[in-house]
């Protein structure tokens, strides 16, 4: 298969309600997943939850539930954001998934083992378990997490450990090759900064005894697999490893969109994984950044989680689908708040994209049936359309979706101008030509908005009926964004 794209986000922790951060992810990945699609792609884009390890085990506790009822419980509120969203995932995994998930880790443990690359050791150090991982002195801050605030445990067990070591250079090898592409830049020199200090093996197991909540090791079971190589695995078992041969069908993955609080984990621990069970590593790493509330960093404690399906409800899926692919750029930290979702709602989709929608819709419809020839549409209008398109193309692929959105704004800019600039609205039916020249930057607006705005971009197509391929008619249709009061 020539034309594939393998695409999958994080697998989100199942101890708490999904929140703007979880559906900014997912927005993106499906953002790319539709590109690809409206491209040709045969595409598979994966989403999902990460169930085990001893944050849910001890919150499920704390609920007094069995792990699995509380995790039931959680993911429903993820899988929900599909159709709130308007996602086009093809596979939601679980890693509690026995018959689709735990086959593939078995299969993984496995292969390192064959490799020589797992072995036992006692161990003492510090556990966090807000990041379900082993800590060093270095990476607190006042003896503290600097991510959960909180003073790790003291462990002393004993444990499998996996020969990252064994990888560093290879690792490094590939991201400098751009083989393993990590997208910014900026993450790409976090991560050979990590790996110039040398990679350390890590933690793989933890004593059933105090971690009865995850997959057993194969052929121990006085051990639990430690998350990490857990949930990494989902990735190829989803798509059948360990279970049957599609997944070569995917894999490697041609892009996987993470959060830069879990790079670490996707671009040292899962690459060496990888090389060591004999598998490819994936094509890049898109790298988001955190979404504050209001200028302050999210916290239950602070009381500023904000539901995301509570904002759909209010302002409408592809509203809030603008907000985060425009307001917050793709690969860096942003902020969200209520009034500026608002500021940007009224001015740049009721004000622009829905007013120049309504004009020229409006305008059109005048004509009825419209005998088309679009070598007839302006030089200057034809520039700006092609133009746009390419900028768009280049943007995505560059993991710049907000300026990919900004790009279609000034197509519309343009035509808004055109509209004032031809006063088309005066003695429009001997300004058949000028409307013509409108249609063709709205029918194209519409094929751009696809992969952002798919709701919006198919209410516009389908007030362009082409008839055939030089005869159209355009009807008024509906408002598309209301202004707020």
């Amino acid at each position: 298969m020539e034309k594939k794209y393998y695409i999958t986000t994080a697998i989100d922790y199942a101890n708490a309600a999904p929140h703007v951060g979880h559906a900014l992810e997912k927005v993106q990945a499906d953002v790319l997943a539709r590109y690809h699609r409206q491209k040709g792609f045969e595409t598979f884009y994966l989403t999902g939850t990460d169930e085990h390890g001893v944050k849910v085990f001890r919150k499920a506790k704390e609920a007094g539930k069995e792990p699995q009822a509380f995790t039931d419980e959680i993911v429903e509120g993820f899988k929900a954001l599909k159709e709130a969203f308007n996602l086009s995932w093809d596979e939601f995994i679980r890693t509690t998934d026995r018959e689709k998930h735990w086959p593939g880790v078995e299969m993984i443990w496995k292969k390192l083992v064959e490799n020589g690359d797992i072995y036992k050791k006692n161990y003492q150090g510090l556990y966090c378990v807000g990041c379900e991982k082993f800590v060093t002195e270095k990476d607190l801050v006042d003896g503290k997490c600097r991510d959960h605030q909180k003073e790790p445990e003291v462990v002393e067990e004993e444990n499998y450990f996996f020969r990252l070591s064994k990888y560093s250079k290879e690792i490094e090898s590939r991201i400098r090759n751009n083989e393993l592409r990590i997208i910014p830049e900026t993450r790409a020199n976090e991560v050979l900064a990590l790996i110039g200090e040398g990679l350390e093996d890590v933690s793989f197991s933890r004593p059933a005894k105090d971690l009865p909540w995850g997959v057993p090791v194969p052929g121990d079971e006085s051990q639990t697999m430690y998350v990490w190589c857990d949930a990494l695995t989902n990735y190829i078992s989803a798509i059948g490893y360990g279970r049957n041969e599609n997944w070569k069908k995917w894999w490697p993955a041609d892009a996987q969109v993470i959060g830069k609080d879990i790079l670490r984990f996707h671009a040292a621990i899962w690459p060496g994984m990888l090389l060591s069970a004999g598998l490819s590593l994936p094509k890049k790493l898109l790298v988001h950044g955190f979404v504050s509330i209001d200028g302050v960093k999210m916290s239950k404690s602070v009381g500023n989680v904000i539901d995301p399906i509570e904002l759909v409800k209010k302002y409408g899926t592809d509203a809030v689908r603008y907000y985060f692919l425009k307001e917050i750029p793709s690969h860096e930290d942003g902020d969200f708040s209520v009034a500026n979702l608002e500021r940007v709602y009224n001015g740049e989709l009721a004000n622009g994209l829905g007013n120049f929608s309504s004009r020229v819709l409006g305008l059109a419809s005048k004509f009825g049936k419209l005998e088309v020839d679009f070598s007839e549409v302006e030089t200057l209008v034809n520039e700006k359309i092609e133009a746009t398109k390419k900028q768009v193309d280049e943007k995505i692929h560059a993991f710049r979706l907000h300026e990919a959105v900004s790009a279609i704004n000034e197509l519309i800019s343009l035509g808004d101008k055109y509209v004032n600039d031809h006063e088309v609205w005066k003695d429009t039916e001997n300004k058949k030509k000028e409307i013509l020249n409108l249609v063709a930057i709205l029918d194209n607006v519409a094929g751009l908005l696809l992969p952002f705005l798919p709701e919006t971009s198919e209410k516009i197509s389908k007030s362009i009926n082409w008839i055939n391929k030089n005869t159209l008619e355009v009807v008024r249709g509906a408002g598309l964004f209301p202004r707020l009061a």
